[in-house]
């Protein structure tokens, strides 16, 4: 027996297909449950990158010190003003949700601007196409986008061999959890 249960109404990603539609960019205030900071050397040239390049706005800065970037809700991240980065990107990265239609679009973009940032797009195993993208500050950020299910993939096989079915087959809507 599975402890999963659906959930997903708690979440701004919309659910995979080929019409999928990205959110509209969240300006709301809230407690954010959780974020990611990055220093950055060079405060004008990241945000450029990050807004230009990764599809993030402005929801407020500090002059000279921080600037709050925000796609989704949820999708915070905070760049910070240091004296230095680290050489290389690191092996850890820091993943946001996407959808289909937005992949292309962001391959080019972060390439525009940097032409050696990107890498994929690739399919997973668990039904994902990613891009990995490294940052001017050397962040390793992962954007993924969930593909359209097939209950006849390998995918589908491989989520279900570790409990994962999609909704509608087997217990687990959410009304016995809510």
């Amino acid at each position: 027996m599975s402890d999963y249960y659906n959930a997903f109404e708690m979440s701004p990603v919309p659910a995979p297909g080929p019409d999928a539609v990205p959110p509209e960019p969240f300006r709301g205030i809230y407690g954010m449950p959780a974020f990611v900071t990055i220093p950055t050397s060079d405060l004008a040239a990241s945000v450029d990158f990050w807004i230009r390049g990764l599809g993030f706005f402005e929801l407020f800065s500090i002059p000279g010190r921080l600037v709050h970037l925000r796609r989704w809700a949820f999708q915070d991240v905070l760049l910070l003003l240091a004296p230095s980065v680290p050489e290389q990107a690191p092996a850890m990265s820091f993943s946001f949700a996407c959808v289909l239609s937005q992949v292309d679009s962001l391959v080019e973009a972060c390439r525009a601007l940097r032409p050696n940032s990107v890498d994929g797009p690739r399919d997973t195993p668990w039904n994902t196409r990613d891009v990995e993208v490294i940052t001017p500050e050397n962040a390793r950020i992962v954007f993924t986008a969930a593909k359209p299910f097939d209950p006849a993939s390998q995918e589908a096989r491989n989520l279900e061999a570790i409990g994962i079915t999609p909704p509608g087959v087997g217990p687990g809507d959410n009304e016995e959890h809510a």
